[in-house]
């Protein structure tokens, strides 16, 4: 179960730094505008411009964001599941919904897809996702020469992480909200999602689980940007 695998610091992994004060920055502006409104997020998930005033790599950005997502995730994880709420009694199949059942292959210690309870899912999932992050010929420390299939493995690592968001919202949003966690959740949520669609990252049908919880938040996003340009012209 899930308790058995957080941390002290109830984490489900430890948290990634970023080994670069460039990389530090970028982090730091992503997370400036993700705490803020739906417009705001908008701008998060944008290639930001350098010193040079020219657009950072794209596969710098990536990078930096694939890192601060995993870090994110584990957070949350730490901070809004309850010991017994995801345990292989409460979620024998990894689920989200009665339509989406996921199996887990890694091609090491699962070379085919083997039906797993959630909690070992997610815990396959984000150690299978920390030995990408600790891959120095994926992840590049101090230099940005990225392999050439890296936006292949990036968008492996997204998919996946949205499978776990569909989870919560599916089998433990009332859990969560009766904790005060779901803010917590829809803020990251939020996020992960405007990231994934602006570069790209997730097939359309993966998004099924959660289709109308992402309907309504383009939708928001769509009026605030209206109120927006209201209220630029009023001006």
């Amino acid at each position: 179960m899930l308790s058995s695998i957080f941390n002290n610091k109830r984490t489900l992994k430890k948290i990634k730094k970023h080994h670069t004060a460039n990389r530090e920055a970028l982090s730091k502006i992503a997370n400036a505008y993700a705490t803020l409104g739906t417009g705001d997020v908008e701008k998060a998930v944008q290639l930001p411009l350098g010193k040079d005033g020219k657009e950072v790599d794209s596969n710098e950005w990536l990078s930096v964001n694939t890192i601060d997502f995993f870090n994110e995730m584990s957070l949350m994880l730490g901070s809004i599941l309850e010991d017994d709420m995801c345990t292989q009694q409460t979620c024998p199949q990894m689920r989200a919904g009665p339509k989406f059942k996921y199996m887990w292959a890694d091609g090491v210690k699962y070379k085919t897809p083997t039906l797993l309870c959630a909690a070992d899912y997610i815990d396959n999932l984000m150690t299978w996702i920390e030995s990408q992050l600790d891959d120095e010929d994926i992840f590049p420390i101090s230099s940005n020469n990225y392999p050439k299939n890296f936006e292949k493995i990036v968008k492996t690592i997204f998919r996946r992480l949205f499978r776990v968001y569909a989870h919560l919202y599916h089998h433990h949003f009332e859990q969560i909200e009766k904790f005060s966690g779901d803010v917590h959740l829809n803020t990251s949520f939020k996020h992960f999602v405007l990231f994934a669609l602006h570069f790209n990252l997730i097939p359309k049908e993966e998004y099924g689980p959660l289709d109308d919880l992402i309907k309504h938040l383009l939708e928001k996003k769509k009026s605030a940007s209206i109120q927006e340009a209201e209220t630029k012209s009023s001006t």
